[in-house]
């Protein structure tokens, strides 16, 4: 009796026994829980999008620039956009006194903090994040297999950062990158940049990546960009004080050296036409942002003074956001969301006995001062 002939690769018995499998980092990757409530959940819950406030999304209540709509009413739609954002960072250039070369435009700074580890880290690699923190660090980590190493500050302290016990830490795991953020999503804490020039200082092969997407809504804050290191590279965002959320904007800027690594990783076209323009459009007008953060400033500082006045204690905070303690913040959450209102659960950060609530104007304000129980 004939043999049969052995299965192809399409042959059923085949395709049975194997199956394309994804890389193993990536069998228990979830997805992070981020601030603003989506469509899909608003409509589970019945509800429109206009009947919600959202103090859930750090972002500038005031909205950007006028000169920004008028700028996308002009973009060459059928044209791919420029892979190297020249405009952007030209502009960028003469605003943060930096040569072009030491800019990178990226599709916000998730996908910069995607660009470090790709570019930095290799698969057993230790990488350090002060916490609690953003929790896109310890995931895109977690992607390229690295073993992840914390820090983390405490509410008993409002959150404070110990350098001390950082620069211990550091001088026993020798990571080789460490995420930072300044100032820190969720607590609104400042970094010590004294701290951060001795530990660059002390740890020469370390990459220090420090976040500073929230530095605009800290008035007088210094960036990390004046300690001017080989080995820090800050990433800093146009979706939040410039209201550009929904185009998805932001930019790294480093030593040349730093920022040609990212490049080589990053997908071509990332950044597309009318977030560039926007760009340009939004650093074109500094006084709207200067004065549209100058009354955010100044609604945090009232909201937080009636939390109090009613009993509240929210945590000290560098920014116009703060985490306020309740009893259990997913509760919380949701009885608030029966009122239209959206707060942050941050049990995603590990605290949940902690929501975060973004400042918004004034009336806005009233309205969740009304709400709360």
């Amino acid at each position: 009796m004939p043999t049969p002939p052995d299965p192809t690769p399409c042959h059923p018995a085949v395709m049975k026994k194997a199956v394309p499998r994804p890389r193993a980092a990536l069998r228990d990757l979830k997805p992070e829980p981020h601030g603003a409530i989506t469509p899909g959940e608003m409509e589970r819950l019945g509800l429109h999008p206009s009947a919600v406030l959202d103090f859930s999304a750090n972002i500038n209540p005031y909205g950007p620039s006028p000169s920004v709509r008028d700028a996308l009413t002009h973009i060459p739609i059928a044209r791919y956009p420029d892979p190297d954002a020249l405009a952007l960072r030209r502009v960028l250039a003469r605003h943060l006194s930096q040569s072009m070369e030491n800019i990178l435009v990226g599709n916000g700074v998730s996908e910069l903090i995607w660009l470090v580890v790709l570019a930095f880290v290799e698969p057993g690699d230790r990488a350090m994040v002060v916490e609690p923190t953003y929790g896109e660090y310890a995931r895109a980590l977690r992607l390229m297999a690295a073993t992840i190493v914390r820090w983390r500050a405490t509410p008993d302290d409002h959150f404070a950062i110990h350098p001390d016990a950082i620069a211990s830490r550091l001088n026993h795991e020798r990571p080789r990158v460490v995420f930072l953020c300044h100032p820190n999503n969720p607590t609104g804490q400042l970094l010590p940049l004294d701290a951060l020039a001795t530990w660059a200082d002390a740890h020469p092969a370390t990459l220090f990546v420090v976040d500073e997407a929230y530095l605009p809504f800290a008035p007088g804050a210094e960036s990390a960009l004046a300690l001017n290191r080989a080995n820090i590279l800050v990433l800093r965002s146009m979706t939040k004080a410039q209201a550009l959320a929904g185009l998805r904007l932001g930019f790294a800027v480093g030593p040349a050296p730093l920022i040609h690594a990212l490049r080589q990783v990053q997908p071509p076209w990332s950044v597309n036409a009318a977030a560039q323009a926007a760009g340009v459009a939004a650093l074109a007008d500094p006084a709207w942002l200067r004065a549209s953060l100058a009354r955010l400033q100044k609604d945090a500082q009232a909201l937080v003074q009636a939390l109090r006045a009613r009993g509240w204690a929210p945590h000290p905070s560098a920014t116009h956001f703060f985490l306020l303690p309740v009893e259990d913040a997913s509760t919380m959450r949701a009885q608030l969301l029966r009122r239209g209102i959206v707060v942050r659960d941050a049990t995603s950060f590990g605290l949940p006995t902690h929501i975060r609530i973004a400042a918004r104007t004034a009336a806005d304000n009233a309205r969740l001062l009304h709400a709360l129980p």
